[in-house]
């Protein structure tokens, strides 16, 4: 027996929780938040230590043997020849970069053969659209960086003392827009595409491989993104999917190989197993909810919950397709929500209610079915985010994706999937546990919903949902759902 920790260095705060490394059983937690406004779309890293610091004080470390790191994804860290940043970090929230995405998509003659050189299509988001926003707004700093880190990339090499070997692991890496997840290797010609010159990337490790060492023996772990290490915490498996209810909407799945998407659909991660983690988004899910229980006047999403429910399944034939900020899936960049199905009798406010849900979740099941038109199995979906906990959504779940659903109690999962690769790393420096093999740590406590007899209500509630969308956009799926 010993201990491990975790650390997550998301937008907002560190989060550490130390483990029992055979159980993954939880000892002690520290938290702290940045000493930044959370929405800023740069900051100086130096925040994330310090932040890192006061979470991690009052012998929270006391006895751990090795540590993991997952962070915020999408980040970009710029440095110079000697390591120092060029400019602030830019993060991923940072949407300046969308005219810079689309120059590189046109850069390298479309959006399949993005996704086929690096199994995604630039998003504003990654960091090989940031280069191309330095390279185009800021000359002078893009001129002096001579390598570019992520955040977890750039924590682990500071806990580590800034050695000369920078690393990264594949979840990460798979994030940037110029490392393939199909081909385990990097895209230097898409660095200097983006950014004008070559820059030095951080070797990429595999799952159970360990940074290093701090000269207190504190061994580092490869560590990975917030994405991977969550999936990772909750113990997800092929034929699980997991779909986030945010503002927007993802839906990622592990499966065996990565998915080149000529659609642009998809985008190809890897995870923190040595397996991948195709994902796909959608611009709107909560924000469609929040949308209609302002227009109906209610005062928050339960009352919305309670008010669907007295509808019946089919919201007596209101369809809402809920394209609020466009939609990415389908690549309806442009178009608009639609209600449609509008009679006397369907007039109501429940029935407007219920539409907004059964809109949001056929939605999400439309991304789903990319991801099972492409044969990813899935036998059951793990349902995250706040929204996830409203009676609607799991009364409609389970019949409108057709499958288990899983509502996981809320935890940090990211800072745990960081300590239990922690303990990985530190069963294979000693010889303990199998590089192939991660360690069993107990799943996620969760409520478990079945379809049950209402699997063909959800059927019919998803026909009607594909009908109104094929009759409004034709076409706009393709071959691909």
């Amino acid at each position: 027996m010993g201990i491990v920790a975790g650390l997550d260095s998301s937008s907002a705060f560190t989060h550490i929780v130390v483990c029992d490394t055979d159980t993954g059983a939880v000892l002690r937690q520290g938290y702290a938040a940045h000493p930044v406004e959370a929405k800023a779309s740069e900051v100086d890293p130096q925040a994330w230590l310090l932040s890192l610091g006061e979470a991690a004080s009052g012998g929270l470390l006391e006895g751990v043997e090795a540590i993991g790191v997952s962070a915020q994804q999408h980040g970009l860290v710029p440095l110079d020849h000697q390591g120092n940043l060029v400019r602030p970090a830019l993060l991923g929230n940072d949407r300046r970069a969308q005219a810079a995405a689309a120059d590189l998509v046109d850069g390298l003659g479309g959006r399949q053969a993005w996704a086929e050189a690096v199994g995604s299509v630039p998003q504003a988001a990654q960091p090989v659209a940031k280069l191309r926003w330095l390279a185009r707004t800021e000359p002078e700093h893009a001129q002096r960086v001579a390598a570019v880190m992520q955040p977890h990339d750039w924590l682990v090499w500071q806990l580590l003392g800034r050695p000369a070997r920078r690393t990264t692991d594949r979840g990460a890496a798979s994030g940037t827009g110029y490392w393939s997840a199909g081909s385990g290797s990097y895209r230097p010609d898409l660095v200097e595409l983006a950014l004008g010159h070559q820059a030095a990337l951080p070797e990429v490790l595999g799952p159970a491989d360990a940074s290093g060492t701090t000269p207190e023996g504190l061994l580092i772990s490869a560590g990975t993104g917030e994405t991977m290490a969550a999936a990772f915490g909750l113990g997800v498996a092929v034929g699980d999917a997991v779909v986030s209810l945010g503002a927007s909407g993802s839906v990622m799945a592990v499966h065996h190989e990565a998915l080149a998407d000529p659609h642009g659909m998809i985008t190809s991660f890897a995870d923190a197993t040595g397996m991948h983690l195709p994902v796909v988004h959608t611009s709107n899910a909560v924000r469609a909810l929040r949308g209609t229980a302002e227009m109906l006047g209610l005062d928050g999403l339960e009352e919305l919950s309670e008010l669907a429910l007295k509808s019946t399944p089919g919201a007596s034939g209101l369809v809402l397709l809920p394209y609020l900020e466009g939609e990415r899936t389908p690549h309806l960049p442009h178009t608009a929500g639609t209600l449609s199905g509008l009679r006397r009798e369907s007039m109501k406010p429940e029935h407007l209610a219920r539409a907004a849900f059964e809109g949001m979740l056929c939605s999400l099941t439309d991304a789903l079915d990319v991801l099972r038109g492409r044969g990813v199995e899935v036998r059951r979906v793990f349902l995250l985010g706040a929204a996830a906990e409203l009676p609607a959504v799991q009364a409609l779940a389970p019949a409108v994706f057709g499958t288990q659903v899983v509502v996981p109690q809320p935890e940090q999962y990211a800072a745990l999937g960081a300590a239990r690769q922690a303990a990985w790393a530190l069963g294979v420096s000693r010889g303990t546990l199998d590089a192939r093999t991660p360690p069993a740590w107990r799943g996620a406590a969760a409520q478990v919903l079945e379809p049950g007899e209402e699997l063909p209500v959800g059927r019919a509630v998803r026909q009607q949902y594909v009908a109104t969308r094929d009759q409004v956009h034709p076409g706009a799926f393709g071959d691909a759902v």
